[in-house]
């Protein structure tokens, strides 16, 4: 098509994952190369500690000049992936990219940047990397500077910034040199939350306002859903979707519910810094009929939490938070440490009640913190997902009209008209 600015035929990208053995004495290192050697032999020049990974799969897709097209995805999807593609940092295997006009792109903090250059120097080097001259940098230079409120360190090197100053940066120079193709991935979300939202603010007007291009890839599903006018959504490397927000988030985040009524948790990804001497293990809950994780409307959810201890004692407290399917939180609460006396070491279950479930139908995602009284803690996010879904008695109670999240108790009482006298 003629207004495509990206066109993406059966993109396939295709690595070797090498599985290297860790020998910790002289006597492993030479029995583990004579078995290498004899490997070799036996299997031809086979490399049995390879292993092949396909990060996408034939992805096909157009994008519109001024379209905002979101990406989502579980971690691992193939979404930074098809990023790095379209933004030339890494060749696809096999298939066919088209791109007509500048890209910019902001995969990672202080993409582009250079630690030892001041912020003003960086301005210039980033603009030039994304194929501005000089003058033009210069005629958006107080622009760029402004909107990322960076003034006072203007003149310090760029390696002293934190890295929300660092996104507010590198995103400015991006959206203000007028690249026909913005490439924005969960960088984001480093930046605090006004700045968030001055950064969606931007997006849409460089989208309605000059017709440019924006792909945006985050796991804030209520950004995707506000911002853009369409969303593609990855599972393992291939395009499951490719359609309107609402229909490609709901069905995105119906298909991620788990199947098990028992959740493992041990194997999940923690943030940097946690060492593992509490651990949350397990997630199930108690369901006396239906599909596992299907709830409904004021009904009570018993979940129980199997943690692990490898130091006694420990006071803990427990911690929950409710998300809605686009990522908007709408509760959490934290049990007191003291609540949970002291806990000795080994494995235990926790017993956690949600009373009187108002959620309106849809698909909700439940993170789980762990803390104890010495400062150590666990932390899981997305550690389940379940449904709320609607039984005939709910169902007379509210209609499909109803958008928000949390439901209230309320009542209305008609009352008679007062009469007035002349």
């Amino acid at each position: 098509m003629s207004d495509a600015v990206i066109r993406a035929t059966s993109v396939s990208k295709h690595y070797l994952i090498r599985h290297e053995r860790t020998n910790d004495t002289l006597r492993d290192t030479l029995a583990d190369g004579a078995r290498s050697l004899l490997r070799r032999f036996r299997h031809s020049g086979a490399h049995p500690s390879r292993e092949e990974f396909w990060a996408l799969r034939d992805v096909s897709f157009e994008i519109k000049r001024g379209e905002v097209v979101g990406v989502v995805g579980r971690n691992g999807a193939g979404k930074s992936t098809l990023l790095k593609i379209l933004s030339r940092i890494t060749e696809p295997t096999r298939g066919r990219i088209e791109l007509r006009g500048r890209v910019a792109s902001l995969l990672e903090v202080g993409t582009g940047f250079h630690p030892e250059l001041t912020g003003r120097d960086n301005v210039f080097l980033n603009g030039a990397i994304l194929g501005m001259n000089r003058s033009e940098i210069r005629r958006k230079f107080d622009e760029i500077v402004a909107f990322a409120e960076v003034e006072r360190f203007l003149d310090t090197p760029v390696k002293r910034y934190s890295s929300g100053m660092y996104v507010r940066l590198a995103f400015a120079v991006a959206a203000h040199l007028e690249p026909e193709v913005l490439i924005v991935d969960e960088v984001l979300a480093v930046g605090d939350a006004a700045f968030q939202q001055k950064c969606l603010g931007k997006i849409k007007e460089i989208s309605s306002s000059s017709g440019r291009t924006v792909l945006f890839v985050s796991h804030n599903l209520d950004s995707v859903l506000r911002l853009c006018s369409r969303v593609l959504w990855l599972q393992q490397g291939q395009l499951q979707a490719d359609g309107t927000p609402q229909a490609t988030i709901g069905l995105y985040t119906r298909t991620s519910r788990n199947t098990a009524e028992v959740v493992d948790l041990s194997g999940r990804k923690r943030p940097e810094g946690i060492v593992g001497r509490i651990r949350l293990a397990s997630l199930s809950h108690h369901a006396s009929q239906g599909a596992p994780w299907i709830f409904t409307f004021g009904q009570d959810i018993a979940l129980t939490c199997t943690v692990r201890i490898s130091r006694p004692p420990q006071q803990l407290s427990l911690a929950y938070a409710l998300f809605t399917s686009s990522g908007f939180e709408i509760a959490s609460t934290r049990t007191p440490v003291a609540a949970l006396a002291q806990v000795p070491a080994g494995e235990h279950a926790l017993a956690l009640r949600i009373h009187g479930l108002r959620l309106a139908p849809g698909s909700y995602t439940l993170n789980l913190g762990l803390r104890s009284e010495n400062g150590e803690e666990d932390f899981v996010a997305e550690a389940a997902t379940f449904e709320v879904a609607t039984d005939a008695q709910a169902a007379a109670n509210f209609t499909d009209t109803i958008r928000a999240a949390v439901i209230p108790e309320f009542s209305v009482t008609l009352q008679s008209p007062t009469s007035s006298h002349a």
